[in-house]
């Protein structure tokens, strides 16, 4: 039988949890800019999600990376609706 963690909502993240998302490497294939905003962009709350995009303008890194089909992550999560407005204004402001 697993062992069942409670969850966590709305806990404060340090800057390493935060930044540790810097250094996910991609699958073969994918954009390794596109693959951290991207995996960044499940997981994090805005709050969150705005200080790895300082961190990650700072690098020198690509807000406007593209998937393998040629798209944004602004234009991929456009496409949900009931969550994305936060997450589109931070991309947009970096951009």
């Amino acid at each position: 039988m697993a062992f069942n963690q409670p969850a966590t909502f709305n806990e404060e993240w340090p800057d390493k949890r935060v930044f540790a998302f810097l250094n996910h490497l991609p699958p073969e294939g994918v954009d390794a800019d596109f693959h951290v905003l991207y995996d960044a962009y499940k997981h994090m709350r805005p709050f969150d999600y705005e200080r790895l995009l300082v961190k990650f303008k700072e690098l020198g890194r690509n807000v406007n990376a593209l998937d393998s089909k040629g798209r944004t992550l602004a234009q991929v999560i456009a496409a949900h609706p009931s969550q994305n407005t936060a997450f589109l204004e931070l991309l947009a402001k970096f951009s």
